[in-house]
């Protein structure tokens, strides 16, 4: 079955309960003590909460089901041995539209070592645009890995706005459309942006009260605190500079 631009390769995530060890990391995520459940039915899936809410953990685990490098990278780079995700990654139950093994695991705060192992080892860097990401700033190596190395396939992004100025991240937005709109790519991103989160028909789901629902983009707390903080920034101010104040 062919795939049309639109539609997900990915459509479902959950957990085989016989695989699940209790009490060892990271089963112990609220969001894995209850049931893991979660139905993917657009390219573009935005999960969202607090850190320490799991959207790392999860995404480490579908990187390493799906045979991408750990530190970052596709099938090519998994040249690491101690990064978390094998447990949980064994664990999991996934459906699929139509399998692929094609796509990217970015974990920004590994990054810096995937470039450098690329050098280490004498990698080519003419499909990331012919120029080395250590030789570049650092968004302007996320924005080359992006525009020059993604195409069709599952792209699992753990926090890219970290290197990405506003303009930089508006830039991505449109590299996700080019993405999926005439060509069949699937995203799923943790992201505290609120920028990211308005890419149009994505769907965000939430990681808080230890339980993944789906949320309203204009409901989520990145967009109303960043929302409410521009329109009176004096007022944050206030509360918190206030010595008196513990919170």
């Amino acid at each position: 079955m062919s795939l049309v631009p639109g539609s997900p390769f990915l459509t479902h995530i959950g957990i085989d309960e016989s695989r699940v060890v209790p009490g060892r990391h990271p089963f112990e995520i609220p969001i894995l003590e209850n049931r893991l459940d979660v139905s993917l039915t657009n390219p573009v899936t935005f999960l969202v909460g607090e850190n320490g809410s799991g959207k790392s953990t999860l995404l480490e685990a579908l990187a390493w089901r799906l045979g991408f490098g750990l530190h970052g990278g596709n099938r090519d780079h998994a040249f690491e041995e101690s990064v978390d995700g094998h447990a949980l990654g064994r664990a999991l139950d996934l459906r699929w539209r139509q399998r692929t093994t094609t796509g990217f695991f970015l974990r920004a705060e590994t990054f810096f070592n995937f470039a450098t192992r690329l050098e280490d080892v004498g990698s080519s860097f003419s499909r990331y645009g012919g120029k080395p990401f250590h030789a570049q700033s650092h968004g302007e190596a996320f924005l080359s890995l992006f525009e020059h190395r993604f195409e069709d396939g599952v792209y699992l992004l753990d926090e890219p706005e970290a290197a990405l100025s506003p303009q930089r991240q508006l830039a991505f937005l449109r590299i996700i459309h080019q993405l999926t709109t005439p060509k069949i790519a699937q995203f799923i991103i943790a992201t505290h942006s609120p920028m990211l989160l308005a890419f149009p028909g994505a769907t965000v789901l939430s990681f808080d009260d230890g339980r993944i629902h789906e949320v309203p983009y204009d409901e989520t707390p990145h967009f109303q605190l960043t929302r409410d903080f521009l329109a009176s920034p004096e007022r944050y101010f206030r509360y918190l500079f206030d010595q008196s104040n513990d919170a």
